[in-house]
This record gives structure tokens, C-alpha cells and sequence, in this order.
């Protein structure tokens, strides 16, 4: 299995440990017997291969202990559990079997085909039949999309089935009465993350455009009296309208004729 072979006990968790046989744990307890590490830690160490494995602790040296274990397919070998003690141990792949065995930690360690066997025992319910949990998690590693149609249009030349078996996906027929279901399954591709590393120059260009723009806020703030005429050239603009023309007399309206005919007059002459 992929990176297997550079996985140590300090660089294991539930996920990748998913990637291991029995064989690679032995493998790993062996290699580390030496660290110091693995007397204090082997608790935690164990916790994780418990995650993807059965261990079974042989307490007698009966071979038939041993014989009985290897029956149900443990692979058997001694451990040491610190500097002076060394026991034997059963150690057997959990297998993946029921839709509830399914994991975030182990849904990308299974193939395509494989989702579709652990699907096909689920009752023949369909894929409406799983809990929306159960959903989430095999999207998380795979493609999944369905359809249903009369059994003798599912297989028609050129139909969803036919590209989707073209582009790679794994199937899964349910017969429902004179109709099929089918299940379509391709795993996702893992993306990686990238890690974006930040130059020390862009911290620094960063730094001087802050400064920056910390001047001009300055600037604007240092010139009040300009602000301050602009108000006031806004203000008498604004209050200059046409009421602002208006002008009222309190005056007799002959009154205001007679002084219109003697200015008329003064112009004349």
C-alpha cells in the first residue's frame, strides 16, 4: 500500500494505518523495540493500530492458544512491551463488511469496488436507504450518483450506464419490481493543500504600504481649515435656493406703483 513502507509508530494515526497488514505491525513494534519512546507511549500507540486492528494478548504458551487464533486469522508474533518483557500477540485486519464499518479514517483505503460490495449487503435497500451519516462519509472519499429505470432501458446504447461505466465507475444494480436502480461509484482524487510559504519581501512590502496608508489618513486629518471652507462654500450652495430670492414688502400695492412710474420717469429724463 502506498507510503507504507515510510510510516513508523511516531508517524501513525487512524487514517494511515489503514494502509498497514499485519505483517507492517510487527514490523513497526520491532523496529521501534529500541526507542525509549515506546515504553511511555505504547498505550497511545495501540489505541491507533486498535482503530484498523483486532489484538489479542496469547497469556499461556499453549500452542493451541495460538493455533486457535491463527483459525480466525490472526497472525501471531512476540512483542516487546518493554525492556524485559516480551508477549505474544494476535493481531487481525478489521474487515470492512456493513455500510457501518465505514469510516472517515477508512473510506479512502477501500476501492470502488469494494464500496459496492459493502453497499450490495446493506439489504438491497438503495442508496436511499442509508442514513444521511452513512452518505456523508462515502462521499467524502467517492463520486456516487444514481438512477433508476425500467430493466429494459438501463442498459440502452449511449445511457448513463453505458458513460458511466466508460468513465471509469464502479455499478451496482437492485432490482425494485420491473424497475432498476443503479448505484454508480468512482473514487475522488486526493487534492492536497498547498502550503502557501510568504516571502520575507512581501512582509516587507506589506509593512511599507500600511505606512502608507497610514500618511494619508495623516494628511487629510492635518488640513481642517480647507474642509472647513468647503463646508461653507456647501452650505451657502445649498441655501441658495429659490426662496433665498424671495423678497416680502410690507408695503401698500398703489404705493409700490407710483414708485415704479417716478423711476421710470428719472430714466426718461
Amino acid at each position: 500500500m502506498k507510503d507504507k513502507k515510510a510510516l513508523t509508530l511516531k508517524t501513525l494515526n487512524k487514517s494511515n494505518v489503514w494502509d498497514l497488514q499485519e505483517n507492517d505491525i510487527f514490523r513497526l513494534l520491532e523496529s521501534a523495540e529500541k526507542d525509549a519512546d515506546l515504553k511511555d507511549n505504547l498505550r497511545h500507540y495501540c489505541d491507533i493500530i486498535k482503530s484498523a486492528f483486532e489484538i489479542e494478548e496469547i497469556k499461556d504458551d499453549k500452542q493451541e492458544s495460538v493455533k486457535k487464533l491463527e483459525s480466525r486469522g490472526f497472525k501471531v508474533a512476540l512483542v516487546r512491551t518493554d525492556e524485559s518483557t516480551k508477549v505474544k500477540w494476535g493481531v487481525k485486519k478489521r474487515p470492512i463488511m456493513r455500510v457501518t464499518d465505514l469510516t472517515y479514517e477508512n473510506i479512502r483505503h477501500i476501492t470502488a469496488a469494494k464500496l459496492i460490495e459493502v453497499i450490495d449487503r446493506n439489504f438491497g435497500g438503495g442508496w436511499d436507504s442509508l442514513s444521511q451519516s452513512i452518505k456523508d462519509i462515502i462521499e467524502s472519499g467517492f463520486d456516487i450518483s444514481t438512477t433508476t429505470l425500467p430493466k429494459d432501458r438501463i442498459h440502452k446504447a449511449g445511457g448513463m450506464y453505458e458513460k458511466k461505466i466508460n468513465d471509469g465507475f464502479e455499478a451496482l444494480e437492485i432490482p425494485k419490481g420491473g424497475w432498476i436502480e443503479a448505484i454508480f461509484a468512482k473514487a475522488k482524487p486526493e487534492v492536497e493543500k498547498p502550503k502557501r510559504l510568504i516571502p520575507e519581501t512581501d512582509e516587507k512590502e506589506r509593512d511599507e504600504d500600511d505606512e502608507e496608508e497610514e500618511v494619508e489618513i495623516d494628511d487629510r486629518y492635518n488640513e481642517p481649515e480647507e474642509e472647513e471652507e468647503e463646508e461653507e462654500d456647501n452650505f451657502y450652495d445649498e441655501s441658495l435656493i429659490e426662496e433665498s430670492y424671495r423678497t416680502t414688502y410690507e408695503t401698500d400695492p398703489d404705493d409700490l406703483s407710483i414708485e415704479a412710474e417716478e423711476i421710470s420717469d428719472e430714466y426718461e429724463n
